[in-house]
């Protein structure tokens, strides 16, 4: 892109074992429209390595270390196969209630060590508050295993909820160094091609972006990029205020994400990854394992459309039937070599025992079917969402969808067919086959901070970073004084990490105070900030022609 513009696009088969090597060669092919590779100034990158390494499971086990104080029975908190509880509690103003016990936490550690785990995430909960405890068993880790990896969940998530904040430790911990070897790859790719002075992004789940360097210490702000791509890629296509689903269908799975008056829905509780709810900031969205190359089969005297690929489509030099084959033929879409489609149909209603207009329509109502079920199970969640309720009450009426915007390679065949059957208009693009790329490549930066301050106990904490830092001035301390506390930690960040452009795309979405009563008196107060730079595109950027 040049100025916002299009200038070329490439598109490449995914390798899911190599995903390093799919995301070069799809460079290389696009350096080749570059004239002067000193006018690259930004890289964006959207990838599905985190999710691939979670949902295929082959990583190395991760003990996780829980400080859960009092309350709930550590059931209800326990993460992963390799979960040990201690003892050690702070309240929820972080002051200890009980400390540690050296002697448990060394038992710990030899159990863990014996078991081989060199991973360890550890959290403590209200770790947020005051992370002493966390510290203190990182350090005898430290002392009595240092060949192993420890993660505090301060570092990553200086949230409230303890689960959550425990869920994304443990998770960072799992692909910590997976992440960190894509990076060095990333790194050794760009040197060798002389674009090692280039900025470089990732983009994150909630649909901005963070410099690569930045992304080592947070691989899982990384998970559900490519959906996050592909909303990103809606909204870019439309630029407009109507209320839409975003469906990509690609070849193997389908991406549905809601937009509402231009904005996308995010989940109040964090990302969900198996089935435990963490602090990464995501949008409201699912996946489902149909596309344009599902392959169709003859089973069992009845026709299945399978959850998973074998091939390309027939049009475009595949050996199986598919659902883009189906749309192709049933339609008259002339897509790639469309006689194959036609060929390849009639073989199978043959080996069906049907017509070819039979099985075609049985075929597409399956699909139709499935897309339209994923739709309404997602509308009952998204009705879950604050944003979604807010909307509702704000503009007193109930929500109603005005369109379906349709991305990815399979989006022309498939999106008019159900667009239609849900009686609601559709929108393509020329640009609808690479519009997660284009959502990936005008996407900004995103950063949220937010502060914690307690004037009584004369401290502050931060996120993200898990920073600790203490208050002079606690009798005359005030709700501007915080705000502008977190300004000034939000601008140390972005110039940290080379984005000073963005500090005034800055605003504030939480801004509370209570005060501390002690008898008749006020003793002190409690504010709790956020501010952020929040998801959009960058200036550069104002639509596609």
């Amino acid at each position: 892109m040049k100025s916002g513009t299009i200038i070329d696009s490439v598109k490449t088969l995914t390798n899911n074992s190599d995903i390093s090597a799919s995301l070069f060669s799809t460079l290389d092919k696009l350096l080749k429209s570059v004239t002067d590779l000193k006018l690259i100034e930004r890289i964006v990158i959207s990838t599905t390595t985190v999710t691939n390494l979670i949902t295929t499971g082959r990583l190395e086990p991760v003990a996780v270390i829980l400080l859960p104080g009092y309350g709930l029975p550590n059931s209800y908190y326990e993460i992963g196969e390799h979960c040990y509880f201690l003892k050690g509690a702070i309240d929820f103003r972080g002051n200890e209630v009980e400390s540690i016990n050296n002697d448990e936490v060394k038992k710990c550690l030899n159990d863990i060590k014996k078991k081989g785990i060199k991973r360890i995430a550890i959290a403590g909960k209200f770790s947020n508050r005051n992370n002493k405890h966390e510290k203190q068993v990182k350090e005898l880790a430290e002392k009595y295993y240092p060949d192993a990896f420890v993660l505090m969940s301060s570092e990553v998530s200086n949230q409230l909820n303890f689960r959550r904040r425990a869920a994304t430790a443990y998770y960072t911990a799992m692909t910590y160094f997976e992440w960190n070897s894509f990076v060095d790859n990333v790194v050794k790719a760009l040197q060798a091609r002389q674009l090692d002075n280039t900025e470089v992004h990732i983009l994150k789940a909630d649909g901005g972006t963070i410099p690569l360097e930045v992304s080592r210490d947070y691989p899982c702000q990384t998970i559900y990029s490519g959906p996050a791509a592909s909303t990103m890629g809606g909204i870019a296509l439309t630029m407009d205020k109507a209320n839409s689903v975003v469906i990509d269908i690609g070849g193997t799975t389908s991406d549905i994400s809601l937009i509402i008056e231009g904005q996308p829905l995010h989940v109040s509780k964090g990302a969900l990854i198996n089935e435990n709810f963490t602090h990464v900031e995501a949008f409201s969205l699912t996946s489902i394992p149909l596309g344009g190359d599902s392959q169709i089969v003859y089973e069992d005297n009845s026709v299945q459309v399978l959850n998973k690929r074998e091939d390309f489509a027939v049009c475009f030099g595949g050996k199986w039937l598919t659902v883009t084959d189906v749309f192709n033929h049933h339609y008259d879409l002339k897509i790639g070599e469309y006689q194959k489609s036609t060929q390849v149909v009639n073989e199978f209603a043959s080996q069906c025992g049907m017509s070819e207009g039979e099985v075609t329509s049985q075929i597409i109502e399956i699909v139709l079917s499935k897309l339209e079920n994923a739709i309404n199970s997602m509308f009952i969640e998204w009705e879950k969402e604050p944003a979604y309720k807010v909307w509702e009450v704000v503009n007193n009426r109930k929500f109603k969808l005005e369109r379906i915007i349709g991305i990815g390679a399979a989006a022309t065949a498939i999106i008019p067919v159900l667009a239609k059957k849900l009686g609601v208009p559709y929108y393509l693009h020329e640009y609808s086959p690479i519009a997660n790329a284009l959502g990936t490549a005008v996407a900004r930066p995103t950063i949220n901070v937010n502060l914690h301050v307690d004037t009584q106990l004369g401290y502050y904490s931060i996120e993200p970073g898990g920073h600790f830092g203490k208050i002079s001035n606690t009798n005359r301390f005030s709700l501007n004084d915080a705000k502008d506390l977190a300004l000034q930690h939000l601008n140390t960040i972005l110039n940290d990490r080379g984005l000073n452009d963005y500090v005034q795309e800055a605003t504030f979405y939480m801004e509370e105070q209570f005060n501390v009563i002690r008898g008749w008196d006020r003793i002190g107060r409690i504010f709790d900030i956020g501010v952020q730079v929040k998801p959009g595109f960058i200036k550069e950027y104002t639509g596609v022609v």
